[in-house]
Formats: structure tokens, sequence, C-alpha cells
């Protein structure tokens, strides 16, 4: 088995990577070749995307990205601003192979820690595990009709209630109403907002496999938008915003229904609302839609630390920076935030 680093000018060897991730079905989404060229030209952090070769063909990939930050510590990831990663192989040999030119690495680099966000577990014993994270994930049923009823009737009311409401759902071919949405609120929460050319880079790098649909008041007020990934037959809704207004009109649910209900159409399998952090508001809403939390599995080797990293607005020591943020003015919030929030990923 042979290690080698994708360069992302190599088209042929990008192609054949991202056919692999396509076949692999340990691969996701966050496992594209395309991941390397926006982490690089949007964020400035190193890559290092490794696959394993044998016979000229490939056995497994693992995209990983060197974040080092004063504030957040210094990491080897696979991948930031992903909810899944680690290594995806067709057999055991590609996987520790992979895994362990990942470690020879981190230590080359002199990272504190590495990082595998694994959906299933590869080490039960031997590597630190964080049990914060769960996703959520469930089958799309053949009929519109179908996946309404399976709803429970309490969120199903709420989304009735949206369509009473006159609300309408439109695909946006561009980030501007989107971003709008999405960083006052992630600003009212506390938290620094991804840069807009960000959200831009996904959508040419990825064109029609990423997608905003925005939702609004039968006048046309702007209410709720959500940034979603498609991958195979599943759909990801990633990044949501929603105006203050749009709980009352029941906005945010009629997004995600409208959501499931083109994904339907498309004849979609999987509906993946994302991960969570355990025992939180978004957690609870997805329980409420009927979804079952899945343990995500993030695996960590420790080099120059003695536990595993807590860079998430559940650490008490982001209290005080959590609220400043929110009384900060937005304009300069959205300004220092893509400096911020690049190694928070």
């Amino acid at each position: 088995m042979i290690i080698k680093q994708l360069s992302p000018s190599d088209l042929v060897d990008v192609q054949r990577w991202d056919e692999f991730v396509f076949a692999c079905p340990s691969a996701t989404f966050f496992h594209r070749a395309g991941w390397q060229s926006i982490l690089h030209e949007v964020f400035r952090h190193p890559t290092y995307f490794l696959y394993a070769e044998d016979g000229g063909e490939i056995h497994g990939v693992l995209p990983l990205a060197h974040v080092n930050s004063l504030l957040f510590g210094n990491a080897l990831i696979a991948l930031p601003f992903a909810v899944y990663g680690g290594v995806a192989a067709k057999n055991k040999d590609a996987l520790q192979a992979l895994e362990e030119a990942a470690k020879a690495l981190a230590q080359k680099l002199g990272v504190g820690h590495l990082e595998f966000r694994n959906i299933e577990p590869h080490h039960t014993n031997d590597w630190p595990t964080q049990d914060l994270y769960v996703t959520f994930r469930k089958e799309i049923l053949p009929e519109v009709e179908q996946n309404m009823l399976a709803i429970p009737r309490k969120q199903r009311a709420m989304v009735r209630k949206g369509i009473k409401n006159g609300l309408v759902s439109t695909v946006d071919r561009s980030s501007e109403r989107f971003f709008k949405l999405f960083a006052d609120n992630v600003h009212r929460h506390g938290t620094p907002a991804l840069p807009k050319r960000y959200f831009d880079s996904l959508m040419r790098v990825f064109g029609d496999d990423c997608e905003i649909l925005t939702v609004t008041s039968a006048d046309g007020q702007l209410l709720s938008s959500v940034f979603s990934f498609y991958f195979r037959d599943e759909v990801l809704p990633y990044y949501a915003g929603d105006d203050e207004s749009a709980r009352n009109l029941a906005a945010n649910d009629f997004k995600y229904w409208e959501l499931m209900r083109r994904a339907c159409e498309r004849g979609l399998k999987v509906f993946d609302y994302g991960r969570s952090k355990k025992d939180t508001g978004p957690y609870a809403f997805k329980k409420n839609w009927g979804f079952e939390p899945q343990q995500l599995h993030y695996e960590y080797c420790l080099y120059k630390r003695d536990s595993i990293p807590q860079n998430n607005p559940n650490n008490a020591k982001y209290k005080l920076f959590i609220e400043a943020w929110r009384r900060m003015p937005i304009g300069l919030a959205n300004w220092l935030g893509p400096h911020i929030v690049r190694n928070l990923g």
C-alpha cells in the first residue's frame, strides 16, 4: 500500500479521488476533493489530502487540514468545518496505512493533537473519544404525504401552520439573502459568522450539489434560509439562518418541510439533519421531528496536551466572549468574525 498526497492541480487524480468517494460506502460529502481548495483559499489552512493506492487503484482517502491558533490550539483535523471525516477506505489495510501516515504527519508538524471525525468507531479503547456530538439521519419515504404523516403530531402542526400562513420557498442562485439571515442569526447567539466568500466558494466548487432554499412571507418578507449539500441519494441541510419573526410564522419548520418535500420529489432516500450537541435546542428540535440521535465518534491522538480540546460554546471559559459578541454591532462582528472562526472549524 502506497500513501500519496493529492494535488488540487492534478485534475486526473482529483477525478480519481472523487470517483472513489462516490463509490465508497463509508465516504461522505466531506471527503470530496473540492474541500482542499476551499480550506486553502478561504481559510489559508495547509491541507494534506492523503490517499492509499495499490496497483494503481485508490483503496482509501483521508482529507486533513492543519489548524494553528494561539487561542484555540495547534491541530491536524479530518476535517475542519465538517461534521464527518476520518478515513474512508475499502479495506482495513488502507485504513491502517492512512491512520499511520496521519500520525507521522501530526508528529512532523508538531501539533497538539490529531482529530478524526468518524461516524463509526475505529478505536474503542486505545484513543480518547469525544461523545459530545450526535447526528440525525432518517429515510425519506417514497410519497410526499407519507413524509408529512411521519412527522410527530405537534411538529406536523407547525409545518401546517407555515403552509396556512402562505409562506413561500424559493431556490436562490446567490448567497445574498441566506448570508444576511445566517450572519444575523449567529450574531444573536454570540458566535462569529463564517465569511460570505466561504459560501460563495462552496457554490462555485460544488455547483448543483449545493443549494440555498429561502422562505419568505406571502408579501416577500425574508424569514428563513438553509444552505444544503447533496451527496449520492442524500440531502444535508447544513447551515441555516432565521429572522426573529420566523418563529411566530413557523417559517423554520416550513423551511425543513419544503426541503424534505423537494428531496422526496427528486427521488432522494436520506434526510441528514446533521450534527448537534447533546441536550441543546437543535438536538431537541430534531428529535421533535421524529429523528433519533446516532452517536458520532470523534477520536484523538494527543501529543502536547493532556485532554481532548473543548472548542465549543459549552465550554465555560467562552461564556464572557459569547456575551460580549452578542452586544457587538453586527457590522463589526461580520468584519472580525472570519479572522476568529477560521480556527474554530
